[in-house]
């Protein structure tokens, strides 16, 4: 990672001091997953030197923070393939009166009142759900560069779970290991998209998810209810493979794959992931969403003994309810 990278981990005082010693002009506030790397690579393709900021959902608000208090001086602060959170009206003023110059693009969807809100205090808001941020990215700040729109197609292939060019699954999955992010990011700056290194980590990796996915599947529990049939199972690693083949095998509508933490991730074959995430803290896509449940201690610990707990039912009966 060079010094132009801030993992989402990185305490906000260091990430301010960070900022604050930049040479960039511009600062690129972004998730930590494939479609992050494709738009951080073509804002590199079209920035060059660019202070990019990789940060989880759970952490775009505190990462935002320190970005808003740090002097703009005029620069851009570009954010990219993360939706709108409550809070952020206050961030975002407090970014522009500090001088920065801001632009955020995303594909997740967004309510009305939302996009109203945050176009007010942004140089331009593009809300895209028909593509992946890469794509969007790709559109706005590279449309004559056939670079950028390669990296789009192979992005958004993996990202809209299209599964028709066999090299995303390939950098789905290696971003996702520690240290392979930024490498696979700067292979794509130079226009290359799978090389022999990021191939012998990936055949790693399908040695590993196999393992975790069978060891999942063994401990899946099947809620069926009048409308949807729903799998919840443990995550060990891997949750979209996970989901994907739980659906595969077992024929359900709706899966959940569920962290020790109480984080899950939803998939499902109707429309709707992103209106039951929304009722556990989350949002995305009506076909794959994240969210949490909230565990206490008890819950924990049962988690931790039966690979199961009482938000199952909660969430089923959220799923059931809603109308289509």
């Amino acid at each position: 990672m060079s010094r132009s990278d801030q993992k989402s981990g990185t305490r906000g005082t260091n990430l301010m001091q960070a900022l604050s010693e930049r040479t960039a002009t511009v600062v690129h506030l972004t998730h930590n997953d494939l479609d992050a790397v494709g738009s951080d690579a073509i804002h590199r393709r079209k920035y060059g030197d660019v202070f990019t900021v990789w940060s989880s959902v759970g952490k775009f608000l505190a990462n935002f923070d320190a970005v808003a208090g740090s002097p703009g001086r005029g620069d851009l602060l570009s954010i990219s393939d993360i939706g709108y959170q409550p809070g952020v009206e206050q961030r975002l003023a407090k970014a522009r009166s500090n001088g920065w110059r801001i632009e955020w693009r995303d594909h997740h969807r967004w309510k009305d009142e939302e996009v109203r809100a945050v176009e007010k205090k942004t140089s331009l808001l593009r809300i895209d759900t028909g593509t992946c941020a890469t794509g969007i990215v790709a559109r706005d700040l590279a449309g004559d560069d056939a670079v950028a729109t390669e990296i789009a197609r192979v992005v958004c292939d993996y990202d809209l779970w299209k599964h028709q060019d066999p090299r995303s699954k390939v950098l789905g999955q290696v971003v996702m290991r520690k240290g392979c992010r930024e490498y696979v990011r700067d292979n794509l700056v130079r226009g290359i998209i799978v090389d022999e290194k990021v191939e012998d980590e990936y055949a790693g990796i399908v040695r590993e998810m196999d393992r975790d996915i069978k060891k999942s599947l063994r401990h899946t529990t099947i809620i069926e209810g009048e409308r949807y049939r729903i799998a919840f199972t443990p995550l060990y690693g891997y949750p979209s493979e996970t989901a994907h083949t739980i659906r595969d095998e077992l024929d359900t509508d709706i899966e959940v794959v569920v962290s020790s933490n109480g984080r899950i991730s939803i998939r499902s074959v109707p429309p709707i992931s992103h209106l039951i995430a929304r009722e556990f803290s989350g949002g995305g896509h009506p076909h794959a969403a994240g969210g949490s449940f909230p565990f206490n201690l008890l819950d924990r610990i049962l988690f931790w003994l039966i690979k199961r707990n009482r938000h199952y039912r909660r969430l089923a009966g959220v799923a059931e309810s809603i109308a289509r």
